[in-house]
C-alpha cells in the first residue's frame, strides 16, 4: 500500500539527497550509473515501500523486487519484479550476474511467532538463506544489508536500556537466526572486507496487515479498532517494547546504506524511535475511537515479549551516522488512523466502520 507520508518522504529525499547519491556512485566506482539493487523477500512488510523509496532516488529500473510469491498488478507496474528463491544459490548467482547487482537488501525471513510454529523451515529460510546471500555478496563484492531485531536479545540481556553491545541469548529461533546473521556478517567483514551492514529494528508499525511478529499487536489493533471498535490483545497491558513507524524505519535504512563505510564504527547498530505498552497505545488510540474496548488475553507471545528489550539504546547510531527519528507515539497514532482508514476501511464496501 502506497502511503501519503511515504510519498512525502520520497519527495523530500529526492530533493535533498540526489547530490549525495551522485557522490556515493563516484565513491563506489559507479560513475555514470546508479547502484543496481536487489531486494529479497520483497513482498513482505518493508520490501515494497523500500523499493519505492530507493526507486525515487536511483530510478525504477535500478531496484529489483524479488520473492517467491505471485505479485499483484500494482507491484508489476511500479518496477522490475523477479522470482528469487534464497535457498537456490545458483539461481541467485544468475540474478546478480544478469542484472549487474551492486547492493543486496535481504528481507527474506520467518518472523518470531511464525518461526516458533515451524522451526525447521525457519532454520532453512533464516539461516541457510543468510549463508547464501552473504557468500553471494562476498563473491560478487556487493554491499549487503541484513536487518536484525530486538528479538536478537534474550532474558539475560539488560532490558531498560538495551545497549548496542551486550549479552545476547535469545530463546526463539528467529532471535537465534538473527544473532547468527549479525555474527557471520561481521566475520565476513573482518575476514574478507565484505561491506556488511545491519540494523536491529524494533517493532515496525505500518498499515499493512500483520505478518506474524510478536509486536504486530500494534498493527492489528488499528484494523480492529477502526472496523469493530474492539480488540483482543495477546500481550499484557503493561508490556513495554521498542517501536518505530515505517517511515522512520525506511529512512534509517536508506541513510545507513548511503553512509560512507569509514564513518561506521561498527557493522550492527540498534535503531529505535519510542517505547510504549499496549495500554499506552490504547489510551492514545481512544482519542480517535472513543468507545474502543480492549480485552487482554496473553498467550505464548507474552513469553517472547518478556525476554525482549523494553527500551533500546541507539546512541551509537545517533552519534556515528546522525540517526534521528521523526515519529513519537502521538503522531504515529495520527498517521496510522488516517492510513488504515483511507487505504483499507474506506475501500471495503459493505463493511461497517467506526466514526473517528
Amino acid at each position: 500500500m502506497l502511503r501519503k507520508c511515504l510519498t512525502t518522504l520520497v519527495a523530500t529525499n529526492r530533493r535533498q539527497m540526489q547530490p549525495l547519491a551522485r557522490l556515493m556512485h563516484q565513491q563506489q566506482g559507479l560513475v555514470g550509473r546508479p547502484p543496481k539493487i536487489l531486494i529479497t523477500g520483497g513482498l513482505g512488510q518493508l520490501g515494497i515501500e523500500c523499493a519505492k523509496l530507493l526507486r525515487s532516488q536511483y530510478g525504477s529500473e535500478s531496484v529489483i523486487l524479488s520473492d517467491i510469491i505471485k505479485p499483484s498488478q500494482a507491484v508489476l507496474e511500479n518496477g522490475p519484479y523477479i522470482f528469487a528463491d534464497i535457498l537456490d544459490f545458483k539461481g541467485l548467482q544468475k540474478i546478480v550476474v544478469d542484472h549487474r547487482v551492486d547492493w543486496l537488501i535481504h528481507f527474506s525471513a520467518l518472523l518470531s511467532a511464525v518461526g516458533e510454529q515451524n522451526v525447521p523451515l525457519a532454520v532453512r529460510v533464516n539461516i541457510e538463506g543468510v549463508h547464501n546471500v552473504i557468500e553471494l555478496a562476498k563473491q560478487y563484492k556487493l554491499r549487503i544489508f541484513v536487518p536484525s531485531t530486538i528479538g536478537a536479545f534474550g532474558p539475560d540481556s539488560p532490558r531498560n536500556p538495551t545497549p548496542n553491545v551486550t549479552i545476547q541469548r535469545p530463546r526463539t529461533i528467529y532471535g537465534v537466526s538473527k544473532v547468527h546473521a549479525e555474527l557471520i556478517g561481521e566475520y565476513y567483514y573482518h575476514k574478507f572486507g565484505l561491506d556488511f551492514r545491519c540494523l536491529r529494528f524494533p517493532g515496525v508499525i505500518s498499515s499493512d496487515p500483520p505478518g506474524g511478529g510478536t509486536t504486530d499487536y500494534a498493527v492489528s489493533i488499528f484494523h480492529d479498532a477502526l472496523r469493530h471498535g474492539k480488540h483482543t490483545c495477546y500481550l499484557k497491558p503493561d508490556t513495554r517494547l521498542p517501536m518505530m513507524y515505517i517511515e522512520d524505519c525506511l529512512r534509517a535504512l536508506f541513510e545507513f546504506m548511503r553512509a560512507p563505510s569509514e564513518q561506521l564504527k561498527r557493522r550492527v547498530y540498534n535503531v529505535t524511535a519510542m517505547s510504549f505498552t499496549p495500554e499506552e497505545l490504547v489510551n492514545e488510540l481512544s482519542k480517535h475511537v472513543p468507545h474502543l474496548h480492549v480485552v487482554y488475553q496473553p498467550d505464548s507471545r507474552q513469553l517472547i515479549a518478556d525476554s525482549w528489550p523494553q527500551v533500546f539504546d541507539d546512541s551509537d547510531a545517533r552519534r556515528d551516522w546522525n540517526w534521528k527519528h521523526k515519529y513519537d507515539l502521538n503522531n504515529l497514532v495520527d498517521f496510522m488512523v488516517k492510513d488504515v482508514q483511507e487505504n483499507y476501511i474506506n475501500v471495503e464496501n459493505g463493511k461497517a466502520t467506526v466514526s473517528i
